[in-house]
C-alpha cells in the first residue's frame, strides 16, 4: 500500500515549481495547474469524465463544478479566445482552492 504522504509531497513540489509561472504569467500557468489539479482529483477518486457518478459517496459536486469551471477557462485560453484577466485570475484561484482542499484532505485522512 502506498503512503498517501508520498502523493502529497509530490503535489506540493509540483505546485511550488509552478508558483513563479503563476505570478509572472497566470494565463500560461493554466494548463500546468489544470493538469496537476486534474491528476490530484483523479487520484482522490473524483470522476472527471463522468457526470453520472457525482452522487457517489464521498464525491463533493462543488469540487467538480469548480474544477470544470476553471478547466473551461483554460480551454478558452488554449484556443486563443480573448479571456478576461479576471476570469484567468478566478481560474487560478479555483485551482489554488482545489489544491489546498485536496492537500488538506490528505492530512485530515491520515
Amino acid at each position: 500500500m502506498e503512503d498517501p504522504g508520498v502523493d502529497r509531497h509530490q503535489w506540493e513540489s509540483e505546485w511550488e515549481a509552478l508558483e513563479p509561472l503563476v505570478v509572472d504569467s497566470p494565463a500560461e500557468a493554466l494548463p500546468e495547474l489544470d493538469d496537476l489539479v486534474g491528476r490530484m482529483l483523479v487520484e482522490e477518486g473524483y470522476p472527471l469524465e463522468s457526470e453520472d457518478r457525482v452522487d457517489d459517496e464521498g464525491i463533493d459536486p462543488e469540487i467538480l463544478t469548480a474544477f470544470r469551471a476553471a478547466h473551461e477557462i483554460r480551454l478558452q485560453a488554449d484556443q486563443g479566445a480573448d479571456v478576461d484577466p479576471g476570469d484567468i485570475g478566478a481560474a487560478v484561484g479555483a485551482y489554488r482552492e482545489l489544491y489546498e482542499h485536496l492537500t488538506q484532505r490528505g492530512i485530515d485522512a491520515g
